[in-house]
Formats: C-alpha cells, structure tokens, sequence
C-alpha cells in the first residue's frame, strides 16, 4: 500500500510539475489580471484540500456541506454557537439573550466593536449593530427586503425548518439590542439561530452593492465579521482568503487561507503527502495506512452527527408505490457496503437518526432478502422489474466515502431481482441543481447535522417545505408525517419531544421515502505542525483558531 502511494506521488509530482509550467504559461498570457497561484505555504498561511467547488460565498443560500466548510465559520460569525462538547448555546456577536414566558419574543444584546471585513472593494465606516443584524434575517422572510429575491435566491434550510414562517417581525430596540417577534413558540429556534446559515451581513455593504446596480455580486464577493476575508476564487482551482486584522475574538488566524479545489480522493491525499497540501478532507479508510504511517502527518477521527442514504423520487412512478420502495430496499446487501465502502469506519443505521442522538430508536430496518423483494415487485405489479437511475455524488462526504462503488454494488444486487440500473454522475454544483430540480429516479446523498437537536434531521430533508424548496431529495410530503415534526417544535417538554420522534421514524421505515444506510466517521489528515483545527460533531469545519508552526 505504501509503495503503491509512493509511486503515485512520484507521478503526481512529475504531472504537477508539468501543468505548472502549462498553467503558468497560460494564465501570463490570458489572464494577466488573475491573481497568480502561489503557494500559502510559503508565506504565513494554509493550503486546505477541499473537495469540491463553493456553490456561494453566503452560507444562507446553500445547504451543501462542502461550500458550508469552506465559508461559514471563516468568512462569518452568528448571533450565538453551540458547544460542540456541552452542547450548550454560547455568546457569539450577541453577548446574551433573553426569552419572554410566552416563548414568542427573543432579544439580543449586540456585541460592541465587532468591525466587518475590509476590502479592495468595501471599506466599513461603522462597526457591526442592530441594523445588520435585521437585514441579515428580514432578507429569509420580508418580500420587501431589497434583497429577498436577489438572483432568484432561496434560503433552503430556512424554508425547510419554516423559520421564515416564524418570524413575525424583527424590532430594533436600540443599536445594540434586537427583538426577535414570533408567530408561535419553537423548541427549535435557537438551534437554528446557531446554525452556520444563521450568519450576519453587512447592511452598509448591501446598500453599497445596490447603489450601483450590483446586487447580484453581494453573495460572490462577501462580507463578514470572520477571521478571514475574501481574496479570490478561480473556479475548479483555489479559493483565497486573507486574514481579518480586526478580528474580534482574537488576533492569531494566519495571514492566507487557500482551499486547493481537488476533487479526485487520491489526488488530495497525494498532494497531502508532498506537501502541497497542510490539511487534507476526508481521507478515505484505504488511505489512512499511508498517511498513519508518517510522522510528519496526524490523522483527526471523530463521530459526527450524519447519515448517508438511499433516496427515491416518490412523486415518480414507480417509485411513489410503497410496495415497489420496499422491494428495492430489501434487494440490497448493507453488510457488503458496510464491508467495501466504510471499511469497518462507518455505523450500520438503525434509524435516520444516529445513535448519539437523544431522540434515537432503533428501527426494523429492511434486511437482505431478494424473495422478498421479488415478492413486493410482484405484489406492486412489475414481476419483471423495470429500469431506473441511480445517482451517485461525485465526490467524497462524511456519510459517503465513495458513492460511485456503493453504487455499483447497489446496481448489483437490483440486477438480481430483475431491476436494470444506470448509474448518473455530474459535476457536484450540476449535481445538486438537477437533485434539486427532482430529475432523478433515486439518489445517493446524505446530510451532516447543523445542531444536535434531532429536527435537524427530520424538517431540512423530510418536510412538505423541503420539497418545496427542492432540498427534499425523495420528494415526499406527508401531512401526518409534518404534523409530528409540529407537535415536537410546539413543546420544549424532552420526553414529549421524543415521542414525536419516535412516531416519525416509525413512520420513516413504514413509508420507506428513504433508506437509512450509515453513520459515517469523519477523517480528517493534517500536517504535525498544524495545531487548532479539530474537527467538530456538527456543522461546518472551522479553521478560525487554525495556527502553523506549533508542534
């Protein structure tokens, strides 16, 4: 294994060295005014291999997981976090919080001194306060907002928890204090304030953009209050971000952060193991014998609050007869794919949720039985099967370590039962517009918790608004099965909530709109010296208190 990787490094250093020459050439004479790919590393700054290009550069319009990696924690900061360790809610540019009896009103005292980001194209005169923080959230739900409707924008994971239905108003009661005016009580709400969408923009700048007709560069050219500011981005190759020298909560992030575009698995681990690379995104198990076995490199481990699933387009026939769901869930082998795609670093799911969640049950989940699954095709009327798409994301996730092969094992097995598959692959931006847009039969996907609270897992993916919204990947809504994820937002009684729960994924299973497959082990590989970027339960990756140099 190790030998194979040094022969692959060998390669991959000749063929580096060989585009370099190429890209350089090319980019001096057709591009004299892109900033030149230089390495970080020699300067006072990180090189991150990441997977897959940003969709945005404003958390609030995207829920995919590679872009919220890249930009919310180093670009932004929200009104409040939540421990990863305690879980608890923690200060952020609000200071405190105060909750009325009813439930229905939340105030904010603002952090004071908190300055936004300053750049070749936006110089603040004024530090962060109320109206920012108004702005930021009016823009999710008031139609009047002159940004609501900016390049068509959606707020996916908003509309999909109903948040923009539940701000009523939002009241400015003096620069540094906001109230929060709700149409009803939510148990919920503050998990979702905390999230990584939940980031707070610039109003100043927003005017700015508009005043000169530019508001559809407001999301691409951001602001913030992070400890980086946007640089540059070259699409399919880096994106640069610079330090913020007025950072608020401290003044030790290095002076570039550069996210090398590399979405082939192996290319990033090789690029990890010469160097090119300080941090490295999900190492797949098969790599983690070479990079172990160096001393110059660490390999973090954590569990992470995610499931990786098998979604069906239940709005397509055949796939909306329950009869037909159940068949192709029962056709397929899990222990193979526990086997061959997590190699032994992944959890067999019980449930959508994961084990470590509060509101877990173990659930009847379907087994390996290719007569049943014959059986429900006949019952269902396709005795002979039928043909249909498999879709399998391009790139490597925390609940997917390779999509492609879990695919082919999938296809496999449906051969078997007399299903004919085709396997679909796109660009990951393409990828996840066409999801959106339903065009698929069934989809590999996944998704990676913004909180611990469980309703991250239930109204982001399974609600009628999430298909709405088109974030809803088996394109399923169930009135009884909203009605639950209700009745638990409406109580902040635990074992009420946990009631509901139970009775949705009972409902999950029954349904079967999706199939629960595993929990996967997030990796992550990097440099010995690299000190400060541990990786998290939940929500985005964060490199905010990232240092180099300390062993």
């Amino acid at each position: 294994m190790v030998t194979a990787m040094t022969d692959l490094i060998t390669k991959h250093q000749q063929y580096i060295n060989h585009l370099w020459i190429s890209t350089f050439a090319l980019f001096a004479t057709a591009c004299s005014d892109i900033e030149q790919v230089e390495s970080a590393s020699k300067t006072q700054g990180i090189v991150y291999c990441a997977e897959a290009n940003p969709v945005s550069f404003n958390p609030q319009v995207t829920t995919t997981g590679s872009t919220i990696d890249i930009i919310a924690n180093q670009l932004y900061n929200s009104l409040i976090s939540i421990d990863p360790v305690t879980a608890e809610f923690k200060p952020e540019l609000a200071t405190e919080w105060h909750i009325s009896d009813d439930g229905k009103k939340i105030t904010f005292k603002l952090r004071k001194g908190v300055e936004f980001h300053s750049t070749d194209y936006f110089s603040p005169t004024r530090t962060m306060n109320a109206d920012d923080v108004i702005f930021s959230f009016s823009r999710l739900f008031d139609v009047y907002n002159p940004y609501h409707f900016v390049q068509d924008a959606s707020y996916p994971y908003f509309q999909s928890v109903g948040m923009d239905q539940l701000i009523r108003k939002i009241v400015k009661v003096d620069d540094y204090t906001v109230r929060f005016e709700l149409f009803s009580a939510e148990s919920s709400l503050l998990s979702n304030i905390a999230t990584d969408f939940a980031v707070i923009l610039s109003e100043e700048y927003a005017i700015q953009r508009a005043s000169k007709n530019e508001k559809h560069l407001f999301d691409n050219m951001p602001i913030g209050t992070g400890p980086y500011k946007y640089k540059h981005f070259l699409r399919d190759n880096l994106v640069r971000f610079h330090k913020h020298e007025r950072y608020w909560k401290h003044d030790y992030a290095v002076d570039q952060l550069v996210y090398d575009i590399t979405t082939n698995n192996t290319t990033r681990i090789a690029k990890m193991l010469t160097k090119e690379c300080d941090i490295t995104s999900h190492p797949s198990a098969t790599q983690l014998e070479a990079l172990s076995a160096r001393k110059d490199i660490v390999v973090d481990k954590a569990v992470n609050l995610n499931v990786g699933y098998w979604a069906f387009n239940t709005e397509k026939p055949p796939f909306n007869n329950v009869l037909v769901r159940k068949a192709l869930a029962h056709s397929i082998d899990f222990n193979k794919i526990m086997q061959a795609v997590f190699y032994g670093n992944g959890i067999p799911a019980k449930s959508i949720l994961p084990p470590s969640s509060w509101a877990f049950a173990a659930q009847n989940m379907p087994v390996y039985d290719p007569a049943k699954a014959k059986a429900y095709l006949s019952e269902a009327g396709f005795p002979n099967g039928f043909e249909m798409t498999l879709w399998a994301m391009p790139v490597s996730r925390i609940y997917n370590p390779n999509a492609r092969k879990m695919a082919e094992l999938i296809q496999s097995d449906l051969r078997q039962i007399g299903i004919r598959t085709r396997i679909v692959e796109f660009e990951w931006n393409t990828f996840i517009e066409r999801i959106g847009r339903h065009e698929h039969d069934s989809v590999l996907l996944g998704w990676a918790a913004d909180t611990p609270d469980p309703d991250n897992f239930f109204s982001p993916l399974l609600s009628c608004t999430a298909t709405f919204t088109g974030k809803n990947p088996a394109n399923w809504c169930n009135p009884e099965f909203d009605l639950l994820l209700t009745q638990a937002l409406d109580t902040n009684e635990l074992s009420m909530r946990k009631k509901y729960y139970l009775q949705a994924q009972a409902m999950l299973i029954e349904e079967m709109p999706l199939v629960p497959i595993a929990h996967g082990v997030r990796f992550q590989a990097r440099g010995s010296d690299i000190q400060g970027a541990q990786l998290r339960p939940f929500g985005g990756v964060s490199l905010a208190n990232v240092r180099k140099g300390e062993k």
